[in-house]
C-alpha cells in the first residue's frame, strides 16, 4: 500500500524547486494506492540548518494527511533557496499506510538513525523481527522516536557503522549487512577453518557472453509483477580436476585445512562457522583444490568486483528468539501477525474485495482455464489440501491437488488451458521446481505460491503470490502453512466476486477471514492445555490423528509434525475410511486424536468415534467451544473457537503444532533442527 518515488539527477543541473516538482508528482502517481502521510528527504543546502531536520546535509519533511499538504509545507521553509541549481542532486519521498503506529508526521517516513540524518530510510512492507532488533538496538543505548518498524533500518545501519572493523567500510557492505538481518539470500558460502582466514574478500572474475536467459520477479513490497534479465539464480561447482582458477581464494595456506558449507539459509550454516560469503544471482561459486572463486556473466554497472567474507551478527540472531525456547516456538505464536500480514492490503473488509496484485493481470486468462492442478510437497501439498474444496466452490473449477514427485513418476498430462500452481515456502523445492518446468513446456499457465521473494519459483513462474509470512527459520514449518492456507483462500474470493450466487459464501468467508488472527490468539492461550496432553503422550511410540472434510488436511499436517519434530511414528487417517483398515489398530493402547467440528460431516464423525470408543479407544479430541455430545465421549478435549468452516483448519492445526513442539522437548530432541530434514529441499 506505501508508495516509494525517488529521484537524482547527475550532471544535469535542476532548481530546488524543480526537484520537489518532480517528486510531488511522482507521490501524486502513488496516491491511488492508498495512504494516510507522506514525507521527503532531499539533498540540502550546505552549511545550513533548517529547525534541527537539515543537519549532515540532509533535509526531512514530513506531513501526515495528503500529498498536497505536504506540498504545502515545501515552500514553507525559507532556509531553502528554491531557486538554487543543483548539478548532481538525490532525492526520495514515500507516502506511507499505518501498520506499526498511527498515522503522524514522526511516523511518516524517511526515517532517521540519528538527529544528524547521519543515514536516512524509506521502506516499503514489514520487518517482522523489528521487535527483537529494536529490543537489542535500544540495549545498545540507540533511542527511537517514532512507533514504526522501519526505523529499525536507519538505527541498524547506524550501529553497524559505528562499530565497523575499519574506517573504508563501503556503503554498499554495511546495507549489504544490515540486509542480512532483516531478510535471507538465496544462497550463502560457510568458510571454516582452524587457522586465520588469509582473505576478506573474495575477488569476482567477470566472463563475456550472450545473457539471453530472461526471467521475472514478483516485487513483494508493490504485491505487483515485474520483469527482470537476471538470468539463473546462484550456482555452486565442486571440482578436484579443473586447473587452478585464476584469482581463486586459499582461505588457509596450501596444504592447510578449510571447509565449506553451501545452504540457502544461514541457520544451516551458523552451527559450523560465522564466516559467510552471501551470492547474489548469476553468482558461480568455485571450488578447486580448496579454493574458492566467484564468477558472474557481466559487471553490472557500478557492482563492485568483489564479495566480503562477513561475520553473522551471533547475538542478533540469538536474541531474534526472545523469550521463546526455540524458533518454532516462535514462529507457532507469531501466526496471529503472519496471518495478518497476508491478508494485509490485499482485503478491503469494507468493500469486500479481495486484490492479489501478483495475479491481477492474469485474471481473465484463469478464468477461462479448463482446471486448476496443485503441486507442492510436505506441509506446501497440506495447504492445497486444505482449500481444494474452498477453491472448487468458489472457483467451480475442477482442483487436482498433486504431491510433485508423484506428478513427475506419472508424465500427467498438462495442456494449454490448465492453470498449475507451485506452492513452496522456500521456493527453491526440486521436485516442485521440475514439475514447473514440465508444466511450462506444455503451455500451462504457472502461479507461485511462496513466502521467499526472488526464489527460483518466482522468477520462473509467469505470476504469483507472496504469503508474506516472514522469515520461518525453524525447518518444520508452522506459520508458511496458515499464510499459504489463507493465500490460497484469498484466490478463491478474487475469483467469485463477480459470481452473483456465491455471494453470500464470500462474506461469509471474508468476515471469518477478518476475525481469524483474533480467534488464532485464542487458541495459543490453549498451550498449557496441550502441555499437558504432551506429558502423557511422550513416551507413546505411535499416534493416530483421524478426521475428514475440511480437516482431513489438518490430519495430514498434523501427522506430519509429530513425525518431523518429536520422531515418533503418526498417521493422518480419513475418518471415513476408519473401517477400511485402521480400525484394526484401535485399543486402550493406541493414542487417538480426532477432530470433530460443527460442520456438514459432524455427524459421521461422531459415528467414527463411536467406533473408537466401542474399542476401549481414548480419544482426544479437538472440537469446537460448548460441545457436550462429543466431550461425554472424550478421554480429553480442546476447545477450540469456531469460525466459518472452510477456515476452522488454520484453528485446528495450531493445537497439533504445539502438541509436536512439546512432545519434542520433553523428548529432548532438537526442535529447529531434526535429523535428516532440510528448510529447503532442493534435491529430488
Amino acid at each position: 500500500m506505501c508508495g516509494i518515488f525517488a529521484y537524482l539527477n547527475y550532471c544535469v543541473p535542476r532548481t530546488r524547486k524543480e526537484i520537489f516538482e518532480t517528486l510531488v508528482k511522482g507521490l501524486q502517481r502513488l496516491e491511488y494506492r492508498g495512504y494516510d502521510s507522506a514525507g521527503i528527504a532531499v539533498d540540502g543546502d550546505k552549511n545550513t540548518t533548517t529547525d534541527g531536520i537539515n543537519n549532515n546535509n540532509i533535509v526531512l519533511i514530513k506531513k501526515n494527511g495528503k500529498v498536497k499538504a505536504l506540498d504545502e509545507e515545501l515552500y514553507k521553509k525559507d532556509c531553502m533557496d528554491l531557486e538554487m541549481e543543483l548539478d548532481t542532486h538525490f532525492g526520495m519521498a514515500h507516502t506511507r499506510w499505518a501498520t506499526h503506529g498511527e498515522p503522524s508526521a514522526l511516523n511518516s517516513h524517511p526515517h532517521r538513525s540519528d538527529k544528524n540524518n547521519e543515514f536516512v530510510v524509506i521502506h516499503n512492507g514489514i520487518i517482522t523481527n523489528y521487535k527483537e532488533l529494536k529490543k537489542y538496538l535500544n540495549s545498545k543505548g540507540y533511542e527511537f522516536e517514532s512507533e514504526t518498524d522501519t526505523e529499525v533500518i536507519p538505527k541498524l545501519i547506524k550501529y553497524v557503522y559505528d562499530n565497523r572493523e575499519r574506517e573504508d567500510l563501503s556503503f554498499s557492505t554495511l546495507v549489504e549487512r544490515v540486509i542480512q538481518q532483516l531478510v535471507r539470500s538465496p544462497l550463502l558460502i560457510g568458510v571454516r577453518s582452524k587457522y586465520e582466514l588469509s582473505a576478506e574478500h573474495i575477488p569476482i572474475q567477470y566472463n563475456t557472453g550472450d545473457r539471453s536467459q530472461n526471467s521475472s520477479n514478483w516485487s513483494s513490497s508493490t504485491d505487483r509483477w515485474t520483469g527482470d534479465s537476471k538470468g539463473t539464480s546462484c550456482r555452486v561447482v565442486l571440482s578436484h580436476n579443473r586447473p587452478d582458477i585464476a584469482n581463486a581464494v586459499n582461505f588457509a595456506e596450501d596444504g592447510k585445512a578449510v571447509e565449506y558449507y553451501f545452504a540457502s539459509d544461514a541457520s544451516a550454516i551458523i552451527e559450523h562457522t560465522n564466516k559467510v560469503i552471501y551470492l547474489e544471482d548469476d553468482d558461480i561459486a568455485a571450488v578447486v583444490g580448496g579454493k574458492l572463486s566467484l564468477h558472474r556473466l557481466n559487471r553490472l554497472a557500478g557492482e563492485v568486483p568483489v564479495r566480503a567474507i562477513q561475520t553473522l551478527q551471533m547475538e542478533l540472531q540469538e536474541i531474534m528468539k526472545g523469550n521463546f525456547e526455540a524458533f518454532m516456538q516462535k514462529e507457532i505464536f507469531e501466526q496471529p501477525e503472519s496471518v495478518f500480514n497476508t491478508m494485509r492490503g490485499r482485503i478491503c473488509f469494507d468493500t469486500n474485495k479481495v486484490i492479489l496484485g501478483g495475479l491481477k493481470d492474469h485474471l481473465k486468462e484463469i478464468k477461462r482455464c479448463r482446471r486448476l492442478i496443485m503441486i507442492g510437497c510436505g506441509t506446501s501439498f497440506h495447504a492445497a489440501v486444505a482449500t481444494r474444496q474452498a477453491l472448487e466452490e468458489l472457483t467451480e473449477l475442477p482442483v487436482m491437488v498433486e504431491l510433485a514427485s508423484d506428478f513427475l513418476d506419472r508424465n500427467t498430462p498438462v495442456f494449454r488451458d490448465d492453470v498449475c500452481f507451485y506452492i513452496s515456502q522456500s521456493g527453491e523445492t526440486a521436485d516442485t521446481l521440475m514439475a514447473l518446468r514440465y508444466c511450462k513446456d506444455r503451455g500451462a499457465l504457472t502461479v507461485g505460491v511462496t513466502n521467499t521473494v526472488g526464489s527460483s519459483i518466482s522468477r520462473d513462474t509467469d505470476c504469483g503470490v507472496h504469503i508474506n509470512a516472514g522469515p520461518e527459520i525453524g525447518v518444520a514449518s508452522t506459520k508458511a502453512y496458515t499464510s499459504q492456507f489463507v493465500a490460497l483462500i484469498m484466490f478463491g474470493l478474487m475469483m467469485s466476486e463477480d459470481r452473483i450466487s456465491l455471494q453470500t459464501r464470500r462474506l461469509e468467508i471474508i468476515n471469518g477471514l477478518r476475525i481469524l488472527p483474533e480467534l488464532i490468539k485464542k487458541v495459543l492461550t490453549l498451550d498449557k492445555n496441550i502441555k499437558s496432553i504432551a506429558d502423557e503422550l511422550y513416551e507413546q511410540r505411535s499416534l493416530l490423528v483421524m478426521g475428514r472434510g475440511f480437516n482431513y488436511a489438518t490430519c495430514l499436517e498434523g501427522a506430519l509434525k509429530i513425525k518431523e519434530i518429536p520422531y515418533m511414528h503418526s498417521e493422518g487417517i480419513l475418518a471415513g475410511e476408519l473401517k477400511h483398515g485402521p480400525l484394526a489398530l484401535i485399543d486402550k493402547h493406541m493414542p487417538v486424536i480426532m477432530i470433530i467440528m460443527r460442520d456438514a460431516c459432524y455427524t459421521k464423525c461422531q459415528n467414527a468415534l463411536q467406533q473408537v470408543t466401542a474399542r476401549s479407544g481414548r480419544p482426544i479430541i479437538l472440537c469446537c467451544q460448548d460441545d457436550p455430545e462429543v466431550s461425554k465421549n472424550a478421554y480429553k478435549t480442546i476447545e477450540l473457537p469456531q469460525t466459518v468452516d472452510c477456515l476452522q483448519g488454520i484453528l485446528s492445526v495450531i493445537p497439533l503444532q504445539l502438541l509436536s513442539f512439546h512432545l519434542a522437548v520433553l523428548r529432548g530432541y532438537d526442535v529447529d533442527c531434526p535429523r535428516s530434514l532440510a528448510k529447503s529441499v532442493t534435491v529430488e
